[in-house]
């Protein structure tokens, strides 16, 4: 393994991806309009077990058009975890409303539904739970609190393509759920997303918002009645997503297999700690994260890194908790230090590459330096 790099995550496409991407160029299809968008769309939701699927741009503005579909505005609250990636706050200061957070479980690192009904106020509409890295929420107590409240339920599942809770689909769950399928992502369009739901007068919102509020049902007169946005996904785009979708089992199981022998090779190794899978759930391991206890390691994360990256294996530190970004300021959120597990998990760790195709044998080479360094 010598003067090999291996990277933190890699994209893996081995399907018709190709196949379709010549029938778009050759009939020249290429921009939102085109089968694969409409084919790709159905399929996914199909796979989601959900009645409908929009695509966008990004997980970021799946989320944006899911809150302003459900009528999210300046001067409410929404609900989301400490730690996540900062999409999930941005996408509520698009609407104006104020991001209000909740720490996070020290075993799942989902957000704690014991901390949620603490922050909930008359200024509350929805709660966006996080399945980070691919392990679901708890998704039953998440929904009888919003039950409860009479809030909406936006599932960020970016992370958690085909994750399963109670043997049910996550983006299933709620109102409206939305999905990421950047270039890391266990399914990819390389940029891109999703929003995925039941419930047919969303859907039809989602197709009037996505396409710059033009009419859905008369033809087009270039008058326009609300603040539409343009996030309509490419054919190309939606062609490798239709091509990803097809194998998206044999994706999942590869990532979950990868997991699994990290899991084994490291399970002896004082100071190494894994994510625990939420109760009656299948997390799909998007990333394979360690945290590393340096009382019982011996040495730091940064230490450690820095000795994987001399060995050639690429790294990414976690998330920087939503409290401590400096830009949430201006919409008053809570900067305050009420979040440790947030901040432990930023602490302590990070990713180890986490590529579908990652082979076995470089898993068990990523292992043996980290049990070989302990001992440095």
């Amino acid at each position: 393994m010598k003067n090999k790099f291996i990277a933190v995550c890699n994209t893996y496409l081995n399907g018709n991806e190709k196949k379709y991407l010549l029938d778009c160029i050759d009939t020249g299809w290429i921009s939102s309009a085109g089968k694969y968008v409409k084919d790709f769309e159905r399929k996914f939701a199909k796979y989601c077990d959900s009645n409908y699927a929009i695509s966008v741009t990004s997980g970021t503005t799946a989320l944006h058009i899911a809150l302003t579909v459900l009528g999210i505005r300046k001067g409410d609250e929404v609900i989301i975890p400490s730690f996540t990636m900062i999409a999930c706050a941005f996408a509520v200061c698009y609407t104006g409303a104020k991001p209000v957070f909740v720490d996070v479980d020290k075993n799942t690192w989902t957000i704690d539904v014991n901390k949620i009904e603490e922050k909930i106020t008359s200024k509350t509409k929805a709660i966006m739970p996080v399945h980070i890295f691919g392990n679901p929420c708890d998704m039953s107590k998440i929904i009888k609190i919003a039950k409860k409240y009479k809030l909406h339920v936006i599932e960020d599942c970016a992370e958690a393509h085909g994750a399963t809770y109670k043997n049910k689909k996550v983006g299933s769950f709620s109102s409206i759920s939305a999905f990421s399928f950047f270039a890391n992502k266990n399914l990819t369009t390389g940029e891109g997303g999703m929003v995925v739901t039941n419930n047919e007068n969303y859907y039809n919102k989602l197709k009037y918002y996505r396409n710059m509020c033009y009419p859905l049902d008369k033809p087009r007169t270039y008058e326009h009645f609300d603040i539409g946005f343009n996030y309509r996904m490419t054919n190309l785009q939606a062609a490798i997503g239709l091509a990803q979708t097809e194998k998206a089992d044999y994706y999942k199981n590869l990532r979950i297999k990868n997991h699994e022998l990290y899991k084994t090779y490291l399970k002896d190794l004082q100071g190494i700690i894994f994510q625990k899978d939420q109760k009656k759930s299948v997390n799909v391991a998007w990333m394979n994260v360690i945290l590393v206890d340096e009382k019982k390691y011996g040495k730091t994360k940064d230490q450690l890194v820095e000795y994987l990256k001399q060995n050639g294996v690429d790294t990414r530190f976690l998330f920087t908790g939503m409290h401590k970004q400096k830009c949430l300021k201006d919409f008053k959120c809570d900067m305050s230090d009420k979040y440790p597990v947030t901040d432990m998990l930023t602490e302590k760790g990070f990713y180890l590459p986490s590529s579908s195709n990652l082979k076995k044998t470089e898993i068990r080479y990523i292992c043996n330096l980290i049990k070989r360094f302990k001992d440095i």
